[in-house]
């Protein structure tokens, strides 16, 4: 390895370059790539890497921009491997392209451009620094075209004008070797400064220097909202609408052609940075129908100009136009059981239960979702899901877990839900409905992903007496007196009936004709057909939609108070950085999964230059939370069972995953504690400890885990039985396929573990779980090929992950190529 790095250099210090274009080759490649090489390791054990570590490898592929690969290469890092190693390992794959990654280059370079935004008539610096065997030349580019003469490491542009905004890259010459940097990207905002104001000393920091401005508009004209902030790095942007997140919403500038009347709503941006976050003001988007006049065939006029015309009746023209449905507010309960103590374990409903919480955040309702309640906290819930409701109001209730019914009526099964069950132990669906009713709801839709089957242990006759009202959507995933299925891979997948809903939830459609189209969908479902059909019963009359606009009643005031109440579920602890004696600081965040579970991470912000070694992590849970220390403070979220926000949290931390906060007593407290080595001390491990009071973050604050009020839901649910202790019924042959051995014993599915394809009953009276092996396949929720790396080509471009940046550099290349021609 004379020309190649030195082999005593351990893997964990060698430059991001070499090992990103060593992850490339070794993820794209198929019989000498990383499942090769990790099979050599495994089998020489002198690094410690266990068949348990190759699994947690593969799950990278789950991530948008996931590497196996850099997985592997980072544990045999940390356990002691040198490149002189690696090479060796290379050598017996036999892989002469991540041979050629080790190679020494003759070209390397040290400072990349950086990406920025700045105010037009300020001058522009990007820099770019390269040492070589050789002198180095340099010639920077804009897009495809060269810069004249720009021939130095720093490209100066003063002042700077709104046509020099665009992507930048400078190529480096060493001789015949050549490298270019990662592009750059320059937004130049165009901002009149007044007098006494100046934007040229910011510290590299962001500052907002445009906000939108509020709109009123009508159907089908543009809506264009723009703002802006200056600093380095290049600022992100993500705008929001009613306080959720528009997809693909993030560019300086809004724009939404030919808008409806549901795009009304108050906006506003989330700019922020590596290191900062801040918000534009909000503002209000009106959005009124656009209503024309004929007078004599000849002349139109908008709404606004209706009243200036003598002798026409406003009134007249507006009732003719079709009826615009309203809801008051939008409001839904989502809850998923999987951990049952004395029933089969299930898998889907938290999959189900994220999901659907995204998509109707995005109709604009107002979302608690939750996980593993007992009978006493499921009731709590849906009291407090009633007093979000008033008249006018859609309420949604998504129900995932074992369920059954018995005389027409529907029960949900809580986790710790006696086996068998009855009615006593469970939630009457039905009940809930007719307390929903006295609220004056304009839309009540229940969507319940559990089985119908009958309960022979549960004689009662319960006797609701329902109003006769015309908005009543029920959607059960699965026929009366049958099972609803979940079907499981090696990844995280949904259930049946979510699966299919998921992709038509957000049509602008009546409720029951989207259900139509969802039935029809499953119908087609191989792994399902003739097992299991959605059944819709529904007394709507008018065309409601999820998707219909949010218009405040008469009890504005009333809807404040209430939205109040539901933020006080979703409230998060604020970040904040821990100052040590020893000099370190840590910096603690947090994230919500779903309404009752918490994500903590620590990452170390500054660390004292005599510490070799550095590790922040937190401990002393409340044993009311069953925080197992196994599963705490891990390198990344999936170790954790943070499966969903692995690609919005930080990178770099310790990771611990915190449910179950409905059972939080007391303010939740908990200890960091920081572990530092210093050479002087023989490294020695030296600990400091800080006590932390975050209060009772998200759903704790509800108190779900007090007594079953008196007027809640519990009088018009409960039945007069009480448990028993007798074996579970288990269906017959004829009323289920062929029963699965060894699933009937509790899974922890807090891990991924490789398994193969089965189909199994999501709940009911019976234990019964259903083959489906050989049958049909059910494709994964995310693609098993998301996320690997590619190689970017022979001149290995380094380039930032955006839609634009990709498509500029194919052209950039082909640019190049054509030129060498």
């Amino acid at each position: 390895m004379s020309d190649s790095l030195d082999r005593s250099t351990k893997i964990n210090l060698l430059k991001e370059p070499v090992v990103k274009r060593l992850s490339e080759v070794l993820d794209k490649s198929t019989n000498k790539g990383w499942r090769k090489l990790g099979e050599i390791i495994v089998n020489e054990r002198r690094f410690k890497v266990s068949s348990d570590d190759m699994e947690m490898c593969s799950l990278k592929v789950l991530e948008l921009e996931g590497s196996p690969s850099r997985m592997l290469l980072r544990l045999m890092g940390e356990r002691g491997c040198t490149t002189g190693h690696l090479f060796d390992y290379l050598q017996t794959l036999g892989n002469s392209e991540a041979l050629q990654c080790l190679k020494q280059s003759a070209l390397q370079i040290l400072i990349q451009p950086q990406s920025v935004a700045v105010i037009s008539g300020h001058n522009l610096r990007l820099s770019c620094n390269a040492v070589g065997k050789s002198p180095v030349q340099y010639q920077w580019f804009k897009a495809k075209d060269e810069v004249p003469n720009s021939f130095s490491p720093d490209l100066v542009i003063s002042p700077v004008h709104l046509k020099d905004a665009g992507f930048y890259i400078c190529r480096v010459n060493c001789g015949e070797a050549f490298e270019f940097s990662q592009w750059a990207q320059v937004d130049v905002l165009n901002v009149a400064v007044s007098s006494g104001q100046s934007y040229q000393s910011l510290g590299g920091r962001l500052k907002l220097v445009i906000q939108p401005q509020a709109q009123r508009l009508h159907v089908q004209e543009n809506l264009q909202l723009e703002c802006g902030a200056v600093g380095r790095p290049i600022p992100r942007y993500q705008w929001h609408r009613n306080g959720v997140p528009i997809p693909n919403a993030t560019k300086r500038r809004l724009m939404i052609p030919n808008v409806a009347q549901d795009q009304h709503g108050r906006y506003r941006c989330e700019i922020s940075s590596s290191t900062e976050r801040m918000w534009t003001n909000e503002v209000d988007i009106v959005i009124v129908p656009r209503i024309s006049v004929q007078i004599s065939g000849a002349m139109e006029c908008s709404e606004d100009d209706i009243y200036a015309i003598g002798g026409v009746s406003s009134e007249l023209y507006l009732n003719s136009l079709p009826e615009q449905l309203y809801a008051t507010d939008k409001v839904a309960l989502l809850i998923g059981n999987l951990s049952y103590q004395n029933h089969p374990q299930l898998k889907a409903p938290m999959v189900d239960v994220y999901d659907l919480t995204n998509l109707l955040r995005q109709l604009n309702f107002q979302v608690v979702s939750l996980l593993d309640l007992t009978e006493s906290e499921m009731r709590n819930a849906v009291d407090e899901f009633l007093s979000l409701l008033h008249k006018g109001v859609y309420g949604l209730l998504y129900y995932a877990g074992h369920g059954y019914e018995n005389y027409g009526n529907s029960f949900m099964v809580p986790v710790d839900a006696p086996n068998p069950y009855r009615s006593a132990n469970c939630l009457c669906v039905q009940s809930i409905l007719k307390l929903m009713q006295e609220r004056e709801t304009g839309l009540n839709v229940f969507l319940l992903d559990m089985c119908r089957k009958r309960n022979i242990h549960d004689d009662s006759t319960p006797n609701v007496v329902l109003r006769v009202t015309a908005n009543i959507v029920f959607g059960y995933a699965t026929c009366q007196d049958a099972e609803a299925f979940e079907l499981s891979s090696s990844g995280i997948t949904n259930g049946v009936f979510v699966k299919f809903l998921k992709k038509r939830l957000l049509d602008d459609e009546k409720i029951t004709v989207v259900l139509d189209r969802v039935a029809e969908d499953m119908g087609q479902f191989d792994a399902t057909k003739g097992k299991q059909a959605l059944e819709i019963r529904s007394s709507l009359s008018e065309r409601r939609a999820l998707t219909d606009p949010i218009l405040p009643g008469d009890s504005a005031d009333l809807a404040r108070t209430l939205s109040r109440q539901w933020a006080k579920a979703h409230e998060l602890p604020e970040s904040m950085c821990l100052d040590f004696d020893c000099g370190a600081q840590i910096k603690l965040g947090f994230a919500a999964e779903f309404s009752n579970v918490l994500v903590i991470y620590t990452h170390i912000v500054k660390k004292p230059e005599d510490m070799s070694f550095c590790q922040a992590h937190v401990t002393d849970f409340s044993q009311e939370l069953d925080v197992d220390p196994k599963e705490m403070n891990k390198e990344t979220p999936e170790e954790t069972g943070i499966y969903f926000l692995s690609r919005s949290l930080p990178q770099h931390c310790l990771y611990t995953r915190v449910s179950s906060l409905q059972k939080l007593r007391e303010e939740l407290e908990f200890t960091v504690c920081l572990q530092g080595t210093f050479p002087s001390m023989d490294d020695d491990p030296v600990h400091w400890t800080k006590s932390i009071n975050i209060g009772k973050p998200l759903i704790a604050r509800l108190d779900l885990h007090r007594a079953v009020r008196r007027n809640s839901c519990l009088q018009t649910c409960m039945m007069p039985h009480s448990p028993s202790h007798s074996p579970c019924h288990s269906p017959g042959p004829e009323n289920h396929l062929h029963l699965h051995h060894g699933m009937h014993q509790a899974q922890d599915h807090s891990r991924l573990s490789p398994q193969h394809h089965y189909l199994g009953a999501v709940g009911g009276c019976g234990d019964s779980y259903c083959d489906n092996l050989g049958q049909s396949r059910y494709e994964p929720a995310y693609d098993s090929a998301a996320g690997l790396s590619s190689s970017s080509g022979r001149m290995s471009i380094p380039i930032e992950a955006s839609d634009d940046i990709n498509e500029l550099q194919t052209v950039f290349i082909n640019s190049l190529q054509l030129q060498q021609q």
